[in-house]
């Protein structure tokens, strides 16, 4: 019981923590409608879980999918982002070229190359160039050329 009490001290996951939490309750003798109540959670979920707690320990109740593995590395991820931020601007089939080229990766969805425009912080909904009304000379030239009426 101690080992649960730690996991549920302990869990990052909140999916982990309401397993936990309804065996616990489930051990303490609480009513399983109570428990259904309080964790807004089915009978059967209660029931499942206390009983892979009992077979498999606190391994049981811990999230087993964890994702999968991007087809780029962190660093090489960094280093796409980099040059999508060196660049004036930006079209869709030089990033599939760049990444295909570089890194011998072809994502099969456009969506893995949306992801990259947007995580470097570039709207992918239509090739664009860079903004310059965002450029600080540029905004320092039109209000000296536009001054302030009031």
């Amino acid at each position: 019981m101690d080992e649960l009490n730690t996991f549920i001290r302990r869990a990052s996951d909140p999916r982990e923590l309401k397993r936990a939490l309804a065996v616990r309750m489930a051990m303490h003798s609480y009513p399983y409608r109570e428990i259904q109540a309080v964790l807004q959670v089915s009978l059967g979920f209660i029931t499942k879980w206390k009983q892979r707690f009992e077979h498999h320990g606190i391994e049981g109740l811990k999230v087993a999918y964890r994702g999968s593995q991007g087809y780029l590395r962190p660093h090489d991820r960094q280093a796409v982002m980099d040059w999508l931020q060196e660049k004036n601007h930006w079209q869709l089939g030089e990033l599939q070229q760049y990444v295909e080229t570089h890194y011998d990766v072809v994502f099969a969805s456009k969506q893995s190359y949306y992801t990259l425009f947007a995580d470097a912080g570039i709207s992918w909904k239509k090739t664009q160039k860079r903004n310059l009304k965002t450029e600080p000379t540029v905004v320092e030239k039109k209000t000296r050329d536009y001054p302030v009426v009031e």
